[in-house]
């Protein structure tokens, strides 16, 4: 059996969002589930892998909201998709430098592919560390949730409207093995669902996250029980785009979305004034949304890498500033990746303003 053929099981078509759900995480083939995607010799680099400065502000940021809650006896941590676990290693090393917070804190990772799992355990030795794939498993006492390129790696629905009618896009397999788009009429349902966004409103096309509203809805729900928020860093755009964003990118370059399924990475840009209005329905406390560069200046990673920078060596001085401008700067992840804060009984624009 050919991987198309083990996608698609007999189906003549799936939707773009259930296609690239089977391509990504489907069991024994999905790209997820197969191998390890991370650095160089992988498919795509990440904040964390770039710098352990990226990690120790988002360790500093957590510390601030929990002295921001008055520092509860027990309080959560929950990373949403830890990737290789580099992250967790540097934030759990930072957090033993601060006794009374470490006491409190309780750290858990939620990670769907069985792979990367085992990858983060053999980075990860601490008992402090737990992994879930319940959130209600968690803890008493609030709960921070953080993600970084999170929801960009769940799939995502698409819909074109002609003559006020909305049509999803579906994969179907066509002459000699081959893939191609087709549209279908929308369901009713769904058509209700997006038609409640001010945001999408006069759109034609339209990238819909119905799968991560989903899992960030069972979040809301433990948010709102527990009190706490989230915090959310990933690659996306604030002005309406008005096509796919849907990527494919092996060995670090982009190519044809269907060429070597289930061995590249799929992702799209996450619409974040869509996830904003979606965090406000919930009656969440919603930050503005910022830059990744302003987020990081603001939390004090340019004092940090001063600091380290004045017992180094120039080589190790120039490799700390290369990597901090691959962060910071505008062009390359500085602007391109966006942050927003939702919470409950938390300082809403902690680090914001």
């Amino acid at each position: 059996m050919t991987i198309i053929e083990n996608i698609f099981s007999r189906k003549k078509k799936l939707s773009i969002e259930e296609f690239v759900n089977r391509t990504l995480y489907k069991k024994k083939i999905g790209y997820y589930q197969n191998k390890n995607p991370f650095g160089k010799d992988g498919d795509f680099i990440t904040s964390p892998s770039i710098s352990p400065l990226f990690s120790e502000m988002i360790g500093i940021w957590i510390i601030n909201f929990w002295e921001s809650l008055n520092k509860p006896t027990n309080f959560n941590f929950v990373e949403l998709g830890p990737g290789n676990g580099q992250m967790c290693r540097v934030i759990n090393d930072l957090f033993q430098k601060f006794p009374e917070f470490y006491k409190s804190i309780n750290i858990f990772l939620y990670e769907k592919s069985t792979t990367l799992k085992k990858i983060q355990k053999r980075k990860i030795n601490s008992s402090k560390i737990k992994w879930i794939s319940n959130f209600n498993n968690l803890k008493k006492g609030p709960v921070i949730f953080f993600g970084n390129e999170f929801f960009d790696a769940i799939p995502i629905k698409q819909y074109v409207k002609k003559n006020n009618i909305f049509y999803e896009k579906f994969v179907e397999i066509q002459k000699k093995n081959t893939l191609g788009t087709i549209l279908k009429k929308a369901s009713k349902k769904d058509t209700e669902e997006i038609l409640k966004f001010k945001v999408l409103k006069n759109l034609n096309f339209i990238e819909y996250p119905k799968m991560g509203f989903q899992i960030l809805n069972k979040i809301i729900k433990v948010i709102e029980r527990k009190k706490g928020g989230i915090l959310l860093i990933d690659y996306g755009y604030i002005k309406q785009q008005k096509k796919s964003t849907l990527q494919s990118i092996k060995n670090h370059k982009k190519q044809n979305f269907f060429e070597n399924i289930g061995q590249s990475d799929i992702t799209s840009l996450v619409n974040f004034k869509l996830l904003k209005e979606y965090l406000h329905k919930k009656d969440l406390d919603v930050s503005n949304i910022v830059t990744q560069s302003f987020f990081l200046k603001r939390v004090g990673i340019l004092n940090r890498a001063e600091i380290l920078s004045n017992k180094m060596s120039f080589r190790q001085k120039a490799d700390l500033y290369i990597r901090l401008k691959r962060l910071l700067h505008p062009k390359i992840m500085g602007n391109l990746f966006k942050v927003i804060l939702a919470s409950k009984n938390g300082k809403k624009k902690l680090g914001f303003n």
